[in-house]
């Protein structure tokens, strides 16, 4: 495993983080999960990403972590960076959803019950809510490292300029945002313009999700849509109508190039996320060990010619997913 320092901060982060957004939850298969995260752990994989809404159910994914911790990893507590989220709708009524005070301070205690930890390492506002003023939620925030129940703290979904004004409050405060998380892939490069500027211009580190466009950016579309892929599943993030055959026809040339490059499309992309230096960390979400295995082999390979950069730059003009 390689590490990269996060910001400006003195913590590293693994290149690759293990996220429990799919397949850790009650529905998926526990066995599995507990497979994925002692393997990651064991490949060098320090960092687990949750969030309080994440499972399904919501908060299953947190309770499932925190058995595998205390049965497999307990000993390596210290050894670990786990991080948590709240912003999302949690629990029925006015103070189940949002970034109020009440609401984060509320959902961190719920949180460290269903892990059965004593802090987090990271924890952030999950989303901007423009229903509540910046100051609040970053109060909130504050207050969450100073009671000794988080030791850093990061924002995700946050638009570029509430980030900032976000980042002035928290720096003012001496409790520095660690860290951004975005959404950034080939298919999505926004936060080149947008957010990481900000977090440079800041010293936060920033970790990208769905650096495979939720698994687009592989082989598995490359021949339709198969069944129990996200985009067969009807409650899913992905929609069938997404992956167009201009999309695949994309994935395709990429998939090409990542061949004659010794790696499989997944690799690349991952690869590919990693490439500029303001992204410490990508987020992978697996099914299994062996999905796992095939995105951390992605590490073999970072380095990519100006040929080959230029190459994806105009594979992918105009692509958006």
């Amino acid at each position: 495993m390689k590490y990269a320092f996060c910001g400006k901060s003195g913590l590293q982060l693994p290149l690759i983080s293990l996220g429990l957004w799919h397949n850790f939850g009650s529905a998926s298969d526990k066995r599995e999960a507990r497979n994925m995260i002692v393997h990651a752990f064991e490949q060098g994989v320090t960092h687990f990403d949750i969030a309080n809404n994440y499972g399904p159910p919501p908060g299953s994914a947190e309770s499932n972590f925190g058995e595998i911790l205390k049965s497999e990893l307990a000993a390596h507590r210290d050894e670990m960076i786990i991080s948590s989220k709240a912003g999302y709708l949690m629990w029925d009524g006015p103070y189940g959803n949002g970034s109020s005070r009440k609401y984060l301070m509320a959902s961190i205690n719920q949180s460290l019950k269903r892990t059965g930890l004593d802090y987090f390492d990271i924890f952030y506002s999950h989303r901007y809510d423009s229903a509540t003023p910046v100051e609040e939620t970053m109060q909130a925030l504050v207050d969450i490292v100073r009671q000794g129940k988080a030791l850093y703290v990061g924002l995700s979904n946050y638009p570029a300029d509430k980030s900032r004004e976000a980042m002035v409050y928290l720096q003012e405060q001496h409790v520095p945002c660690l860290i951004y998380q975005g959404k950034y892939s080939m298919f999505n490069r926004q936060p080149e313009q947008e957010i990481l500027p900000v977090t440079d211009e800041f010293g936060s580190g920033f970790i990208a999700f769905s650096p495979l466009a939720q698994g687009v950016l592989t082989d598995k579309y490359l021949n339709g849509i198969p069944e129990q892929s996200r985009a067969a599943d009807p409650a899913g993030f992905l929609r069938k109508e997404q992956v167009t055959d201009a999309l695949v026809g994309k994935v395709r040339r990429l998939n090409e190039l990542a061949r004659k490059r010794g790696q499989s499309m997944a690799e690349m992309a991952i690869a590919w996320s990693l490439r500029d230096s303001r992204v410490t960390s990508v987020i992978v979400g697996t099914r299994n060990v062996k999905q796992l295995q095939d995105n951390l082999q992605s590490l073999n390979h970072l380095h990519f010619t100006t040929d080959e950069l230029e190459l994806i730059d105009s594979i992918l003009d105009g692509a958006t997913l």
